[in-house]
């Protein structure tokens, strides 16, 4: 199942997609090569590879994830963040130290900058008992929202409308909403660590779906 253009959303507010489907993460017993949504492990990449760089430090950005972009023809969008000292990038959408990518056909933001061909820097992780980073990859299984639950109960879902705890998108219209991603902080039972602050992280998309942009926002 996944979600459909709906061709009416007003800017950040609208749900710009339907229906709203949950993600849930399931740990791959082997790589995905396949282009399906996913987190960690490499992009898989449906045009020319294209690893962002930080813009401060020139790094390689960390890999979070690909996600499908609804629609008739296939198309993903690729998250790279940021991380010092478990901090993530992200807090402003267009400061350079979180990218999203479209592919095929998808223009790269004007503030991003990617890296020579053979890039390749760290993917999604998670916390060993002893606090060394273990590359984590898995799907995102997509299923039909419970009827009832807000997009904080929800955490990690694609389509509807962002849950948005300080009220006002970090992006204006006419920017859409795609998804949004939970925290995790990667410890004991915790598949994957992705530090919002105990918020979330939202990627949105331009109207004609061709560029992303992502944020993330704490209580």
């Amino acid at each position: 199942m996944i979600a459909r253009p709906t061709g009416q959303a007003d800017g950040p507010y609208g749900a710009a997609f339907l229906p709203r489907l949950r993600l849930t993460f399931r740990p791959a017993e082997h790589p995905i090569t396949e282009p399906v949504a996913k987190l960690g492990g490499d992009p898989v990449w449906l045009a020319e590879p294209a690893w962002p760089l930080d813009s401060r430090t020139g790094e390689p950005l960390v890999f979070v994830g690909q996600f499908p972009i609804p629609g008739d023809e296939l198309r993903l969008a690729y998250l790279f963040v940021e991380e010092e000292d478990m901090i993530m990038g992200g807090l402003g959408p267009e400061d350079g130290d979180a990218v999203v990518l479209v592919q095929p056909g998808g223009r790269v933001p004007h503030f991003a900058v990617t890296g020579p061909a053979g890039t390749r820097g760290r993917t999604l992780w998670r916390w060993s008992p002893d606090y060394r980073e273990v590359p984590v990859e898995g799907h995102l299984d997509l299923t039909p929202a419970p009827p009832g639950r807000d997009g904080h109960e929800l955490g990690t879902y694609l389509g509807g409308t962002a849950y948005l705890s300080h009220g006002r998108p970090g992006v204006d219209a006419p920017w859409e909403f795609l998804l949004q991603l939970g925290d995790c902080s990667g410890a004991g039972e915790d598949p994957y660590f992705l530090n919002f602050g105990d918020g979330h992280g939202y990627v949105f998309l331009s109207p004609d779906h061709l560029e992303g942009r992502f944020y993330w926002e704490a209580p």
